[in-house]
Order: structure tokens, then C-alpha cells, then sequence
């Protein structure tokens, strides 16, 4: 199975008053790696966009662990772990630089008709094209 990797770096901007990286950071990480994966398989959000298709997200869930600070290295890691007629759930996991879990994430995305604004499934060749993230049970 592959996966999306990346490290992003941790800015001023992302620490809160808590002094360590705010949730919103790490919904902003795994949009990038959402897009980041559209990418990979040949569905820009701008393509899919001009053909008519929307991504759209119906569930963000994430659990914290460990705390990020200034300084602090980081990992994202993103794969599907289902991919059902219609939605997808996407995985996501977040480690220090001693590969430990600081956070694990999970997103339930779907595409839709921009025109009808209802659900669209994915064709044949989409969801091939989403096969090699697929977490295989």
C-alpha cells in the first residue's frame, strides 16, 4: 500500500496559547495531504473541478496524543483505509521525530456533481486509480 507522506514544518503561527500546535493545524496537515493524494492519482482538485466534481467532506475525527511544540519535527502520513460506492474514509497519522504517534486522524470525503450538488459514485477508473492507497485488510 502507499501513502502520502510529508513533513511539514511547525511556525510561530501554529502554536496557541497552550504553547504547543493548535488542533486547526492539523486539520489544515491533513487537507494537504487530501490534496496532496488527489494529486498522486491523477485528480487534481482543479481538474476534477473543471470536469464538474466536487470533493466534499462529511466527517473529520481526530485523536491527540502527544503534543507538538516550536522546534518539534513532524510527520503526515495518509492513506485510504475504505473506499465504499460513494465516500471514502480517509486515514491519517501523525509522528514526532522519534516516530512516535502525537495524533491519528480519520476523514469521510465524497465527491459530488457541482451541478446537482447531490453525490456522485466513482467510476471504475477513479477508484482504481485510489486502489494502491487502500489500506488491504
Amino acid at each position: 500500500m502507499e501513502k502520502i507522506t510529508f513533513y511539514p514544518t511547525i511556525h510561530t503561527f501554529h502554536i496557541d496559547f497552550m504553547q504547543h500546535v493548535s488542533n486547526i493545524v492539523f486539520i489544515e496537515w491533513m487537507e494537504i495531504a487530501r490534496c496532496q493524494l488527489l494529486d498522486a492519482v491523477g485528480m487534481s482538485v482543479h481538474s476534477i473541478m473543471d470536469k464538474g466534481l466536487g470533493p466534499v467532506l462529511v466527517d473529520t475525527q481526530i485523536s491527540y496524543r502527544r503534543q507538538l511544540r516550536l522546534g518539534d519535527k513532524v510527520r503526515v502520513d495518509a492513506w485510504i483505509g475504505e473506499l465504499e460506492k460513494i465516500s471514502a474514509y480517509l486515514e491519517f497519522r501523525f509522528s514526532n521525530a522519534e516516530d512516535e504517534v502525537v495524533a491519528s486522524g480519520r476523514q469521510r470525503g465524497l465527491f459530488i456533481d457541482l451541478s446537482t450538488q447531490r453525490p456522485r459514485r466513482l467510476t471504475q477508473d477513479e477508484r482504481d486509480r485510489f486502489e494502491p492507497y487502500l489500506e488491504k485488510s
